[in-house]
């Protein structure tokens, strides 16, 4: 099984209505339960865009923490789903139907490797 990442950038969410996003919640729920069932989701979840940022950069040998993020930038990650699915075209399928869930763009990206220590689901 091969691990990817399918995001979305928050400035990809239109000006929604607080229905649309109940709407949207709904739906996700749903397609959170058919990931589990198959067997191919690790994890999902969205990032609080009211928390602090902070970044950590320990390239001087110790750690250094600074507020926000490291480089600026427009682009934020909104929320995240990490599947463990057979091939691209499995992943292709998941983030289709996520992207339908939520109703705005999504982003799949292989991992390089697989989570050591994490069991595919299912094996566990």
């Amino acid at each position: 099984m091969t691990e990817y990442l399918i995001a979305f950038n928050d400035e990809w969410v239109g000006d929604l209505t607080d229905e649309d996003l109940r709407d949207a919640s709904r739906a996700t729920s749903t397609l959170r339960a058919e990931m589990k069932a198959a067997g191919v989701l690790i994890f999902t979840g969205g990032l609080d865009d009211a928390a602090p940022v902070f970044s950590v950069d320990a390239s001087s040998g110790s750690p250094l923490f600074t507020d926000g993020p490291y480089v600026e930038s427009k682009e934020h990650l909104g929320g995240f789903a990490v599947v463990d699915v057979a091939d691209e075209v499995a992943a292709r399928l998941w983030a289709g139907k996520i992207a339908v869930a939520c109703g705005w763009p999504q982003e799949v990206r292989r991992f390089r490797y697989a989570t050591p220590g994490v069991p595919s689901p299912g094996t566990a």
